[in-house]
């Protein structure tokens, strides 16, 4: 269903699928056994609930609602109806981002430090004409559209901060009260400290990921296409000083992180297995926008 009703056609005769005119249907149907919510922020909570009360398992895209009461009346629902619900964070899939995780997770550069992230793009003339110009419909600006993947990584890789802090800017385009920058400093117990800045004002498109531990530091540059080519560099630092022992992986090729996701929802709904982007990591991040959004109000660090 699509509320584009010609390319809800387009679509559905590339791949052999039926057309209904209402969310609603398809929700209902008895031989329908997953749904994949992929709607403006504000209507992902609606769909998503419905869906899980229907009995359907539901991989929802990101953000998981606008806000931390949305993602978490959406996790009560699939505790009630004991169905999976997966989050769209299609970043965890990317190879570079996976690897670096799975070698940060090994010890390889030994405890988190800290880490950093730039992410953006440069938005375009119209925004605040569309939905994300919305806040009813969006929830929030820049940190809520490509912010909460960044939350995401920050948290998947360093778990949930205990403070955060955060400056917002409206910089460029007429978006009125929701934000085109945001710069946030999150704060962990061990000391660590992780920041990041996303942007719809990064007029080349921009995606740096860093994490730095007590023995070296893993660096994820580029996305591939627009972003550039995707890199994992890994630095393991020489105890005695100097320049680290460096490697560096390059990632060709189309962006496989789709397939993976799809490939790991469907993995836990017909067997049952562990997937990455679950319910509790959609709302760990929906709580950490949360803190920045409210430090950004009182211009004072906030819980997480």
């Amino acid at each position: 269903m699509d509320v584009d009703s010609a390319a809800a056609r387009k679509l559905a005769a590339e791949v052999g699928a039926e057309v209904a005119g209402d969310w609603r249907a398809v929700v209902a149907r008895s031989n329908v056994g997953a749904v994949v919510v992929a709607t403006p922020n504000g209507f992902l909570a609606e769909v998503a609930i419905a869906a899980l009360e229907a009995g359907k398992h539901v991989l929802v895209e990101k953000p998981m609602g606008r806000d931390l009461a949305e993602a978490e009346q959406m996790r009560s629902a699939s505790l009630r109806a004991g169905r999976v619900l997966k989050v769209g964070f299609n970043h965890r899939y990317h190879p570079a981002i996976a690897e670096a995780h799975r070698r940060c997770a090994a010890g390889a550069i030994g405890p988190i430090v800290n880490l950093r992230c730039r992410y953006g793009h440069g938005g375009r003339p119209g925004y605040e004409k569309e939905w994300r110009g919305s806040r009813e419909l969006a929830g929030g600006g820049e940190l809520t559209d490509q912010g909460v993947h960044v939350a995401d990584l920050v948290h998947w890789f360093a778990g949930v901060p205990e403070t955060a802090f955060a400056h917002l800017q409206t910089a460029v385009w007429p978006l009125g009260n929701l934000e085109d920058n945001a710069f946030a400093l999150f704060r962990y117990a061990s000391g660590a400290v992780a920041s990041f800045h996303t942007s719809w004002t990064q007029w080349k498109n921009l995606f740096s990921f860093e994490v730095f531990g007590h023995d070296g530091a893993l660096v994820v540059e580029g996305l591939g296409r627009s972003y550039g080519l995707e890199t994992l560099t890994a630095h393991r630092r020489r105890p005695e000083g100097g320049a680290p022992v460096t490697e560096t992986l390059a990632y060709e090729g189309d962006d496989p992180s789709w397939k993976l996701e799809w490939e790991d929802f469907l993995g836990a709904v017909l067997d049952g297995r562990p997937m990455l982007g679950n319910a509790d990591d959609g709302v760990a991040a929906m709580r950490m926008l949360g803190a920045l959004y409210a430090s950004a109000k009182s211009g004072v660090p906030a819980r997480v």
